[in-house]
């Protein structure tokens, strides 16, 4: 694993902490001129933003890769206007028509091929004359006049080299300079500490974010992605807290009267997702998706995290604000470094948690399997539908199965599994609310497979997946549902009763630690069987609790986060029961269970 010479981190923890590391003092002192679009511009149709997951490309995949031949020039040269340009042109003609519509433009932009940094006379971010010759607003001309948005990137804080010993002028406020915007004692901020901390104490803090935003609607930009956002970005503590930042932004934003998307970067701390939903556009969830190797991804890092993190992050998306599962990485086989299977399985986990779709390939050599992912209209719908994203309905072994309901009554229901080796995943139709029977379509496949009673099981390969469109045609179970708190139940150990206001009844049992257990006397059925028993709880973070029945033994049980301590989520297991009463212990073992509410159990 490379680390960086300047954290013990790994890269791709830190987003190459090398790219950002600016030691230069303040570069030249007039703005680079701006050329003329030699193209004519066509306005992209105007929608507000983010009413829907944005769908695009974005350069970082390609510039972070060790890829033969992607970066000739020293890790992360791929980044030019020659080339952006070239991929805008592709994208114009192989993905607009399917929704992909952003070309977004990431780190280095202002940094020649050593990395040094150049800013204007006002500390702004002046293009590499070099890496852009002409300029960002004619890169942004030529996007537009192909019926594109333009996207642009920085990272959050007063970047070291524009501070220029604090005597840099702030454009258009006379009388701020950098030495205004910082704290005086230049404390850092952002994932890398590659920029001081702005002091909001001070108004002109918020004029230099001002004049950001305005360079950025002058040359015409669409979409900033603000990066090494904190909390989170593997930083903690008042300095690496950027709210303000991002409110800031906002402002500066909505006061140029320019509709820009603001999405911010990376891994951010799920605990201020209401900041994030009131300031931005949108938020990563995670750590970068790139390996920083010899491809542009690898299962291992990190493709596979997402299916542990997305679930928390659920219930915070929605129209004006979406969670950001970083770059798609489906379209040029061997450069991606999947397999086939591992490809559809990322991008089917994409659709139903209504990611963004942008992808960081080459889209001048996809591959024709690349192709039929990326243009796949009934899967790019799941993204783009009014559905609720998707949660695991199961619990979160090597064999998941995640939902969700749509407006028609049907259910977008995928099947993944995890394993390095073959595997069959069943869905249970109990799991989703209904029983009977239900038509299947198989939206990979273009199919309709016909009528299933009860479930579908299917056989997977390793990291393998399948996506289905599932119409009930039978009804409701009959179900009786049993309180945790309920006084028939057994509490040992550290378990105990508490108040939920999410719970049904107000109420759960927590404290399942080291040993503490709950147990639900008397749960009653009909007859022997095989029962799909949905379990509600509260869990912060994903744990794992021991299930058993008393007619056989227990199976230890991962839970998804549901976000938080105070927000409840429902998840099926698997019981055996038998006639008349028994028992179902939920046992915390040696280690931390999530908190229970009920269970409900069919009839």
């Amino acid at each position: 694993m490379w680390l960086s010479p300047y954290s013990v981190l790994p890269v791709r923890t830190l987003r190459a902490v090398a790219v950002f590391a600016l030691t230069a003092s303040l570069a030249a002192t007039v703005p680079a001129a701006q050329a003329k679009s030699p193209v004519p511009r066509e306005t992209p149709v105007t929608t507000p933003v983010a009413a829907k997951p944005y769908m695009g490309w974005s350069s970082w995949s390609m510039q972070s890769s060790k890829y033969p031949g992607l970066n000739p020039d020293g890790d992360y040269s791929f980044l030019t206007e020659a080339n952006v340009l070239k991929q805008t042109d592709a994208l114009a003609a192989k993905l607009k028509n399917y929704g992909y519509d952003h070309v977004d433009i990431d780190a280095g932009w202002w940094m020649d091929k050593t990395w040094k940094p150049g800013f204007d006379r006002y500390g702004l971010q002046r293009p590499d004359p070099v890496r852009f010759p002409h300029g960002m607003k004619s890169v942004a001309d030529h996007i537009h006049s192909k019926g594109l948005k333009a996207g642009i990137y920085l990272p959050v804080g007063l970047e070291k080299g524009a501070y220029g010993d604090g005597r840099t002028p702030v454009r258009n406020a006379p009388d701020c300079t950098t030495a205004d915007v910082a704290y005086p004692d230049l404390r850092t901020t952002n994932g890398w500490d590659n920029a001081y901390k702005l002091n909001f104490d001070n108004q002109c803090a918020q004029k230099y974010i001002d004049s950001q935003a305005r360079q950025f609607a002058d040359w015409g930009y669409d979409f900033l992605k603000l990066d090494g956002v904190g909390p989170g970005s593997s930083k903690s503590g008042d300095n690496y807290d950027n709210v303000p930042d991002v409110a800031a932004w906002q402002k500066a934003i909505s006061a140029t009267g320019r509709p820009i998307h603001l999405e911010l970067s990376w891994s951010l701390d799920i605990g201020h997702a209401a900041d994030w939903k009131k300031y931005s556009d949108g938020w990563r969830i995670d750590t970068d998706v790139e390996c920083y190797c010899n491809t542009l991804v690898t299962w291992e890092n990190s493709v596979d995290d997402r299916w542990e993190d997305a679930p928390a992050w659920s219930r915070k998306a929605g129209p004006g604000g979406w969670n950001d599962l970083d770059s798609l990485d489906v379209g040029n086989g061997e450069m991606d470094g999947l397999t086939k299977a591992e490809r559809q399985s990322y991008m089917t986990l994409w659709a139903i948690n209504k990611s963004p779709l942008f992808t960081g390939d080459d889209l001048t050599k996809l591959d024709s399997y690349g192709v039929s992912l990326l243009t796949d209209k009934e899967v790019i719908a799941v993204d783009q539908n009014d559905s609720p994203v998707a949660r695991p309905v199961t619990t979160v072994g090597d064999q998941q199965v995640w939902g969700t309901e749509n407006a028609d009554g049907s259910h977008t229901v995928a099947l993944f599994n995890l394993a390095d080796s073959p595997a069959s995943v069943t869905a249970q139709w109990a799991s989703l609310g209904f029983t009977g029977n239900a038509s299947v379509r198989d939206l990979w496949n273009k199919a309709d497979l016909g009528t299933y009673k009860n479930k579908i099981t299917e056989a997977l390969p390793a990291h393998g997946s399948r996506l289905f469109t599932v119409e009930p045609g039978g009804g409701t179970p009959t179900t009786t549902s049993y309180e945790a708190e309920s006084a028939a139940n057994t509490l040992s150990g550290n378990a105990s009763v508490a108040g939920c206001d999410a719970c049904s009844g107000g109420k759960k049992v927590g404290g399942l630690y080291t040993g503490g257990t709950l147990r639900f006397n008397d749960v009653t059925v009909r007859k022997d069987g095989i029962y799909t028993v949905r379990v509600a709880y509260v869990s912060g973070d994903p744990r794992s609790v021991t299930v058993s029945s008393d007619s056989g033994n227990g199976t230890s049980e991962k839970f998804p986060s549901t976000g938080d301590w105070s927000t409840a989520e429902t998840v099926s297991v698997q019981l055996a029961l038998k006639a008349g009463p028994n028992t179902i212990t939920f046992d915390s073992g040696g280690g931390y269970a999530p908190d229970i509410d009920r269970i409900v159990v069919p009839q």
